[in-house]
Protein backbone atom coordinates (compact mmCIF):
# COMPACT_ATOMS: atom_id res chain seq x y z
CA UNK A 1 0.00 0.00 0.00
CA UNK A 2 1.14 3.54 -0.72
CA UNK A 3 1.20 6.35 1.84
CA UNK A 4 -1.91 7.87 0.23
CA UNK A 5 -3.81 4.60 0.49
CA UNK A 6 -2.73 4.08 4.11
CA UNK A 7 -3.89 7.55 5.19
CA UNK A 8 -7.29 7.00 3.56
CA UNK A 9 -7.63 3.50 4.98
CA UNK A 10 -6.68 4.53 8.53
CA UNK A 11 -8.99 7.54 8.41
CA UNK A 12 -11.94 5.38 7.33
CA UNK A 13 -11.17 2.82 10.07
CA UNK A 14 -11.53 5.65 12.58
CA UNK A 15 -14.80 6.67 10.91
CA UNK A 16 -13.55 10.20 10.29
CA UNK A 17 -14.28 12.52 7.40
CA UNK A 18 -11.46 14.44 5.71
CA UNK A 19 -12.63 17.56 7.58
CA UNK A 20 -12.37 15.79 10.94
CA UNK A 21 -8.85 14.55 10.25
CA UNK A 22 -7.85 18.00 8.98
CA UNK A 23 -9.19 19.59 12.16
CA UNK A 24 -7.04 17.32 14.34
CA UNK A 25 -3.96 18.22 12.30
CA UNK A 26 -4.83 21.96 12.12
CA UNK A 27 -4.72 21.93 8.32
CA UNK A 28 -7.23 22.35 5.50
CA UNK A 29 -9.46 19.60 4.15
CA UNK A 30 -7.86 20.19 0.74
CA UNK A 31 -4.48 19.18 2.17
CA UNK A 32 -5.87 15.85 3.37
CA UNK A 33 -7.57 15.34 0.02
CA UNK A 34 -4.26 15.93 -1.79
CA UNK A 35 -2.47 13.45 0.49
CA UNK A 36 -5.09 10.77 -0.18
CA UNK A 37 -5.03 11.35 -3.93
CA UNK A 38 -1.22 11.26 -4.00
CA UNK A 39 -1.03 14.83 -5.30
CA UNK A 40 1.18 15.85 -2.37
CA UNK A 41 3.00 14.27 0.58
CA UNK A 42 2.77 15.30 4.26
CA UNK A 43 5.87 16.89 5.73
CA UNK A 44 7.71 15.20 8.58
CA UNK A 45 5.94 16.79 11.52
CA UNK A 46 2.59 15.80 10.00
CA UNK A 47 3.89 12.23 9.51
CA UNK A 48 4.70 12.12 13.24
CA UNK A 49 1.25 13.45 14.13
CA UNK A 50 -0.44 10.98 11.80
CA UNK A 51 1.43 8.10 13.42
CA UNK A 52 0.24 9.24 16.85
CA UNK A 53 -3.35 9.90 15.81
CA UNK A 54 -3.67 6.52 14.04
CA UNK A 55 -1.50 4.69 16.58
CA UNK A 56 0.82 3.25 13.93
CA UNK A 57 4.54 3.52 13.30
CA UNK A 58 6.08 6.02 10.91
CA UNK A 59 7.76 3.07 9.17
CA UNK A 60 4.35 1.63 8.43
CA UNK A 61 3.19 4.94 6.96
CA UNK A 62 6.25 5.69 4.88
CA UNK A 63 7.43 2.33 3.58
CA UNK A 64 5.70 0.84 0.57
CA UNK A 65 4.29 -2.46 1.83
CA UNK A 66 1.93 -5.23 0.91
CA UNK A 67 -1.39 -5.27 2.79
CA UNK A 68 -0.49 -5.23 6.47
CA UNK A 69 -2.72 -5.89 9.44
CA UNK A 70 -3.39 -3.03 11.80
CA UNK A 71 -1.99 -4.98 14.75
CA UNK A 72 1.29 -5.60 12.91
CA UNK A 73 1.64 -1.91 12.19
CA UNK A 74 1.17 -0.98 15.85
CA UNK A 75 3.95 -3.27 17.13
CA UNK A 76 6.89 -1.14 15.94
CA UNK A 77 5.19 2.00 17.23
CA UNK A 78 5.96 1.36 20.89
CA UNK A 79 9.65 0.89 20.14
CA UNK A 80 9.66 4.05 18.05
CA UNK A 81 8.00 6.05 20.82
CA UNK A 82 10.40 4.67 23.39
CA UNK A 83 13.30 5.76 21.24
CA UNK A 84 11.69 9.17 20.90
CA UNK A 85 11.75 9.50 24.66
CA UNK A 86 15.54 9.21 24.53
CA UNK A 87 15.99 11.91 21.94
CA UNK A 88 14.31 15.19 21.16
CA UNK A 89 11.51 15.40 18.62
CA UNK A 90 13.88 17.31 16.37
CA UNK A 91 16.23 14.36 16.42
CA UNK A 92 13.34 12.06 15.55
CA UNK A 93 12.56 14.30 12.61
CA UNK A 94 16.20 14.22 11.53
CA UNK A 95 16.24 10.43 11.65
CA UNK A 96 13.09 10.25 9.55
CA UNK A 97 14.51 12.82 7.16
CA UNK A 98 17.69 10.78 6.68
CA UNK A 99 15.74 7.60 6.05
CA UNK A 100 13.11 9.22 3.83
CA UNK A 101 14.77 12.19 2.06
CA UNK A 102 11.83 12.62 -0.30
CA UNK A 103 9.70 13.85 2.63
CA UNK A 104 10.16 17.54 3.38
CA UNK A 105 11.07 18.85 6.79
CA UNK A 106 8.35 20.92 8.43
CA UNK A 107 8.61 24.51 7.36
CA UNK A 108 9.06 25.78 10.92
CA UNK A 109 12.41 24.02 11.17
CA UNK A 110 13.85 26.11 8.37
CA UNK A 111 13.73 29.16 10.57
CA UNK A 112 15.75 30.22 13.54
CA UNK A 113 14.14 29.94 16.96
CA UNK A 114 14.91 33.64 17.40
CA UNK A 115 12.56 34.59 14.57
CA UNK A 116 9.57 36.45 15.97
CA UNK A 117 6.15 34.94 15.36
CA UNK A 118 3.24 37.37 15.30
CA UNK A 119 0.00 36.18 16.86
CA UNK A 120 -3.06 37.03 14.74
CA UNK A 121 -6.37 37.05 16.60
CA UNK A 122 -9.77 36.44 15.02
CA UNK A 123 -10.75 40.12 15.37
CA UNK A 124 -7.49 41.30 13.76
CA UNK A 125 -7.85 38.90 10.83
CA UNK A 126 -11.48 39.91 10.32
CA UNK A 127 -10.66 43.64 10.35
CA UNK A 128 -7.80 43.09 7.90
CA UNK A 129 -9.94 41.18 5.38
CA UNK A 130 -12.71 43.78 5.73
CA UNK A 131 -10.22 46.64 5.18
CA UNK A 132 -8.80 44.98 2.07
CA UNK A 133 -12.29 44.44 0.65
CA UNK A 134 -13.08 48.14 1.24
CA UNK A 135 -9.84 49.47 -0.25
CA UNK A 136 -9.26 47.00 -3.10
CA UNK A 137 -11.75 48.55 -5.53
CA UNK A 138 -10.55 52.07 -4.79
CA UNK A 139 -6.89 51.21 -5.33
CA UNK A 140 -7.77 49.22 -8.45
CA UNK A 141 -9.73 52.24 -9.73
CA UNK A 142 -6.68 54.45 -9.10
CA UNK A 143 -4.42 52.13 -11.09
CA UNK A 144 -6.96 51.95 -13.93
CA UNK A 145 -7.28 55.75 -13.89
CA UNK A 146 -3.52 56.14 -14.36
CA UNK A 147 -3.64 53.90 -17.43
CA UNK A 148 -6.69 55.75 -18.80
CA UNK A 149 -5.31 59.25 -18.04
CA UNK A 150 -3.70 59.94 -21.48
CA UNK A 151 -6.86 59.02 -23.41
CA UNK A 152 -8.38 62.54 -23.42
CA UNK A 153 -5.02 64.05 -24.43
CA UNK A 154 -4.63 61.53 -27.28
CA UNK A 155 -8.16 62.10 -28.61
CA UNK A 156 -8.06 65.91 -28.42
CA UNK A 157 -4.57 66.10 -29.97
CA UNK A 158 -5.54 63.70 -32.76
CA UNK A 159 -8.74 65.54 -33.60
CA UNK A 160 -7.03 68.94 -33.46
CA UNK A 161 -4.29 67.71 -35.80
CA UNK A 162 -6.97 66.65 -38.32
CA UNK A 163 -8.79 70.01 -37.90
CA UNK A 164 -11.90 68.19 -36.72
CA UNK A 165 -12.46 70.39 -33.64
CA UNK A 166 -12.49 74.14 -33.06
CA UNK A 167 -9.23 74.29 -31.04
CA UNK A 168 -5.66 74.24 -32.36
CA UNK A 169 -3.08 71.58 -31.43
CA UNK A 170 -1.49 73.62 -28.63
CA UNK A 171 -4.83 74.27 -26.96
CA UNK A 172 -5.88 70.63 -27.35
CA UNK A 173 -2.56 69.47 -25.93
CA UNK A 174 -2.86 71.86 -22.99
CA UNK A 175 -6.42 70.82 -22.11
CA UNK A 176 -5.55 67.15 -22.51
CA UNK A 177 -2.50 67.54 -20.27
CA UNK A 178 -4.62 69.25 -17.58
CA UNK A 179 -7.05 66.32 -17.59
CA UNK A 180 -4.11 63.87 -17.46
CA UNK A 181 -2.57 65.60 -14.43
CA UNK A 182 -5.93 65.89 -12.64
CA UNK A 183 -6.62 62.18 -13.11
CA UNK A 184 -3.13 61.18 -11.93
CA UNK A 185 -3.38 63.53 -8.94
CA UNK A 186 -6.69 61.96 -7.98
CA UNK A 187 -5.21 58.46 -8.35
CA UNK A 188 -2.21 59.37 -6.18
CA UNK A 189 -4.56 60.73 -3.52
CA UNK A 190 -6.43 57.43 -3.57
CA UNK A 191 -3.18 55.46 -3.22
CA UNK A 192 -2.06 57.55 -0.24
CA UNK A 193 -5.39 57.51 1.61
CA UNK A 194 -6.11 53.83 1.05
CA UNK A 195 -2.49 52.85 1.61
CA UNK A 196 -2.59 54.50 5.04
CA UNK A 197 -5.47 52.21 5.99
CA UNK A 198 -3.40 49.15 5.06
CA UNK A 199 -0.12 50.32 6.63
CA UNK A 200 -0.90 48.78 10.02
CA UNK A 201 -1.18 45.35 8.39
CA UNK A 202 2.19 45.53 6.62
CA UNK A 203 3.62 43.01 9.10
CA UNK A 204 1.49 40.28 7.49
CA UNK A 205 3.79 40.36 4.45
CA UNK A 206 7.02 40.13 6.43
CA UNK A 207 6.49 38.50 9.83
CA UNK A 208 5.96 34.82 10.59
CA UNK A 209 2.35 34.34 11.70
CA UNK A 210 0.57 32.22 14.26
CA UNK A 211 -3.20 32.20 13.73
CA UNK A 212 -5.57 32.03 16.68
CA UNK A 213 -7.79 28.95 16.84
CA UNK A 214 -10.55 29.15 14.25
CA UNK A 215 -8.88 31.86 12.14
CA UNK A 216 -7.37 29.43 9.65
CA UNK A 217 -10.70 27.71 9.05
CA UNK A 218 -12.43 31.07 8.54
CA UNK A 219 -9.82 32.35 6.07
CA UNK A 220 -9.70 29.06 4.16
CA UNK A 221 -13.48 29.12 3.87
CA UNK A 222 -13.44 32.68 2.49
CA UNK A 223 -10.62 31.84 0.11
CA UNK A 224 -12.38 28.73 -1.15
CA UNK A 225 -15.63 30.61 -1.81
CA UNK A 226 -13.82 33.50 -3.56
CA UNK A 227 -11.55 31.29 -5.68
CA UNK A 228 -14.02 30.59 -8.56
CA UNK A 229 -14.79 34.30 -8.83
CA UNK A 230 -11.09 35.14 -8.72
CA UNK A 231 -10.34 32.78 -11.61
CA UNK A 232 -13.22 34.20 -13.64
CA UNK A 233 -12.22 37.83 -13.05
CA UNK A 234 -8.57 37.18 -13.92
CA UNK A 235 -9.58 35.27 -17.06
CA UNK A 236 -11.86 38.11 -18.20
CA UNK A 237 -9.08 40.63 -17.52
CA UNK A 238 -6.68 38.65 -19.70
CA UNK A 239 -9.30 38.45 -22.46
CA UNK A 240 -9.84 42.23 -22.35
CA UNK A 241 -6.10 42.90 -22.62
CA UNK A 242 -5.85 40.57 -25.62
CA UNK A 243 -8.91 42.09 -27.32
CA UNK A 244 -7.60 45.62 -26.76
CA UNK A 245 -5.22 45.39 -29.73
CA UNK A 246 -7.93 44.36 -32.22
CA UNK A 247 -8.90 47.95 -33.19
CA UNK A 248 -5.29 48.70 -34.11
CA UNK A 249 -5.05 45.54 -36.23
CA UNK A 250 -8.31 46.50 -37.94
CA UNK A 251 -6.85 49.94 -38.74
CA UNK A 252 -3.70 48.36 -40.19
CA UNK A 253 -5.69 45.80 -42.21
CA UNK A 254 -7.97 48.36 -43.84
CA UNK A 255 -5.38 51.14 -44.11
CA UNK A 256 -7.52 53.41 -41.94
CA UNK A 257 -7.05 57.13 -41.46
CA UNK A 258 -5.10 58.70 -38.59
CA UNK A 259 -8.35 59.49 -36.75
CA UNK A 260 -9.19 55.78 -36.61
CA UNK A 261 -5.78 55.07 -35.07
CA UNK A 262 -6.38 57.78 -32.48
CA UNK A 263 -9.61 56.13 -31.33
CA UNK A 264 -8.04 52.67 -31.64
CA UNK A 265 -5.34 53.68 -29.14
CA UNK A 266 -8.01 55.18 -26.88
CA UNK A 267 -9.99 51.92 -26.97
CA UNK A 268 -6.80 49.95 -26.29
CA UNK A 269 -5.98 51.98 -23.17
CA UNK A 270 -9.58 51.83 -21.95
CA UNK A 271 -9.80 48.04 -22.27
CA UNK A 272 -6.38 47.56 -20.66
CA UNK A 273 -7.45 49.85 -17.80
CA UNK A 274 -10.58 47.75 -17.21
CA UNK A 275 -8.53 44.54 -17.35
CA UNK A 276 -5.94 45.85 -14.92
CA UNK A 277 -8.73 47.01 -12.59
CA UNK A 278 -9.91 43.40 -12.43
CA UNK A 279 -6.38 42.08 -11.82
CA UNK A 280 -5.69 44.52 -8.98
CA UNK A 281 -9.07 44.23 -7.28
CA UNK A 282 -9.27 40.43 -7.30
CA UNK A 283 -5.52 40.06 -6.65
CA UNK A 284 -5.68 42.20 -3.51
CA UNK A 285 -8.56 40.24 -2.02
CA UNK A 286 -7.11 36.84 -2.91
CA UNK A 287 -3.69 38.01 -1.72
CA UNK A 288 -5.16 38.95 1.68
CA UNK A 289 -6.16 35.32 2.20
CA UNK A 290 -2.73 34.12 1.09
CA UNK A 291 -1.01 36.52 3.49
CA UNK A 292 -2.98 35.22 6.47
CA UNK A 293 -2.50 31.58 5.45
CA UNK A 294 1.15 32.18 4.50
CA UNK A 295 0.70 30.67 1.06
CA UNK A 296 2.10 31.46 -2.39
CA UNK A 297 4.34 34.52 -2.44
CA UNK A 298 3.74 34.95 1.30
CA UNK A 299 4.83 31.46 2.36
CA UNK A 300 7.26 31.43 5.27
CA UNK A 301 10.09 30.28 3.05
CA UNK A 302 9.53 33.24 0.71
CA UNK A 303 9.29 35.68 3.62
CA UNK A 304 12.63 34.53 4.95
CA UNK A 305 14.19 34.70 1.49
CA UNK A 306 12.90 38.25 1.14
CA UNK A 307 14.37 39.23 4.51
CA UNK A 308 17.73 37.72 3.62
CA UNK A 309 17.70 39.52 0.27
CA UNK A 310 16.89 42.94 1.79
CA UNK A 311 20.50 43.61 2.78
CA UNK A 312 21.82 42.20 -0.48
CA UNK A 313 19.45 44.40 -2.48
CA UNK A 314 20.50 47.52 -0.58
CA UNK A 315 24.21 46.87 -1.12
CA UNK A 316 23.72 45.88 -4.78
CA UNK A 317 21.66 48.89 -5.88
CA UNK A 318 23.73 51.37 -3.88
CA UNK A 319 26.83 50.00 -5.60
CA UNK A 320 25.19 50.21 -9.04
CA UNK A 321 24.04 53.79 -8.40
CA UNK A 322 27.49 54.85 -7.22
CA UNK A 323 29.11 53.22 -10.26
CA UNK A 324 26.59 54.86 -12.62
CA UNK A 325 27.15 58.35 -11.19
CA UNK A 326 30.93 57.95 -11.09
CA UNK A 327 31.20 56.74 -14.70
CA UNK A 328 28.71 59.33 -15.95
CA UNK A 329 30.40 62.29 -14.25
CA UNK A 330 33.90 61.21 -15.26
CA UNK A 331 33.05 60.38 -18.87
CA UNK A 332 30.22 62.83 -19.49
CA UNK A 333 28.46 60.08 -21.48
CA UNK A 334 25.08 60.47 -19.82
CA UNK A 335 23.39 59.59 -23.09
CA UNK A 336 25.09 56.17 -23.04
CA UNK A 337 25.49 55.22 -19.39
CA UNK A 338 21.71 54.69 -18.98
CA UNK A 339 22.37 51.17 -20.31
CA UNK A 340 23.71 50.37 -16.81
CA UNK A 341 20.15 50.09 -15.44
CA UNK A 342 18.66 47.39 -17.71
CA UNK A 343 21.93 45.43 -17.49
CA UNK A 344 21.93 45.77 -13.69
CA UNK A 345 18.31 44.56 -13.59
CA UNK A 346 19.21 41.40 -15.50
CA UNK A 347 22.26 40.75 -13.33
CA UNK A 348 20.23 41.35 -10.17
CA UNK A 349 18.12 38.28 -10.88
CA UNK A 350 21.32 36.28 -11.42
CA UNK A 351 22.78 37.60 -8.14
CA UNK A 352 19.67 36.56 -6.19
CA UNK A 353 19.75 33.10 -7.77
CA UNK A 354 23.45 32.70 -6.94
CA UNK A 355 22.84 33.82 -3.33
CA UNK A 356 20.03 31.27 -2.97
CA UNK A 357 22.28 28.47 -4.28
CA UNK A 358 25.06 29.42 -1.84
CA UNK A 359 22.62 29.38 1.08
CA UNK A 360 21.34 25.94 0.09
CA UNK A 361 24.85 24.52 0.02
CA UNK A 362 25.47 25.83 3.50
Amino acid sequence: MSLAEKIMSLRKKKGWSQEELASQLAISRQSVSKWESGASVPDLDKILKLSEIFNVSTDYLLKETEEETFAESVMPLQNERNSRNDVTENRALEKLSEEFPEIQKPEQEMFSETEKVKEVAMEEAGKYMETVEMTAKKIAFGVAACIFSPVILIILSGLAEQKMIFMNEDMAGGIGTIFLLLIIAGAVAIFILQGMKLDRYEYLEKELLSLEKGVRQLVESKKESFEPRYRGVVASGVVLCILSVIPIFIGVTFDASDVVYVFAVAVLLTLVAIGVFQFVWSGMIYGSYQKLLEEGDYARRNKMESKRNDHLSTVYWCTITAAYLAVSFLSGWWHRTWIVWPVAGVFYAAVLAAAAMIRKRK
